[in-house]
């Protein structure tokens, strides 16, 4: 079955809600597709097999302000390239591997501070620099799975200076 279907509960999972979009011959979601859960996310984009599979838009369902992700999937994870928009108002740019972020990636905090480095795991791993919004001061420095190692730099609009070494 490859024509679009609309029910009101998916047949695989009570967990969907509703879906509209392709299927393949066994009645799995397949190809582009929309899903609202019951908690009221919605999902649109492209499925294989049942899961989210490829580019898709995951929408967290939050009153005033725009909460979710926009990436790239494989087997309902988040992996690939992607940004995460977090209900605090941060957000990550980058690469993603099994739901977390990993590989080059860029972080922005509340505050307007960035950090555009390395992830390995969902923790700062690697070369990375973290930039002060209000200073407009940079450091630079390497970290290991989250913990800032080896001496660093700071590096001010008019000078630089050695940082302190990390553990």
């Amino acid at each position: 079955m490859s024509d679009s279907v609309s029910e009101d509960v998916d047949n695989e999972s009570s967990k969907i809600g509703q879906y509209e979009g392709k299927r393949n011959e066994l009645g799995q979601r397949h190809g582009a597709g929309k899903a609202q859960m019951p908690n009221g996310d919605i999902y649109q984009g492209q499925y294989q097999d049942r899961a989210r599979h490829g580019e898709g838009t995951y929408y967290f369902k939050n009153g005033a302000r725009y909460i979710g992700y926009i990436g790239d999937y494989r087997q309902n994870k988040k992996h690939g390239q992607g940004t995460f928009y977090y209900p605090d108002g941060s957000k990550y740019e980058g690469s993603w591997k099994n739901d977390q972020r990993h590989g080059h990636g860029v972080y922005t905090y509340p505050n307007g501070d960035k950090y555009d480095g390395e992830w390995l795991e969902h923790m700062r791993h690697g070369q990375g620099v973290y930039h002060y919004h209000e200073t407009g001061s940079r450091y630079e420095r390497s970290w290991v799975k989250g913990n800032m190692k080896s001496s660093g730099e700071y590096v001010h609009s008019t000078h630089s200076a050695p940082g302190r070494g990390g553990t």
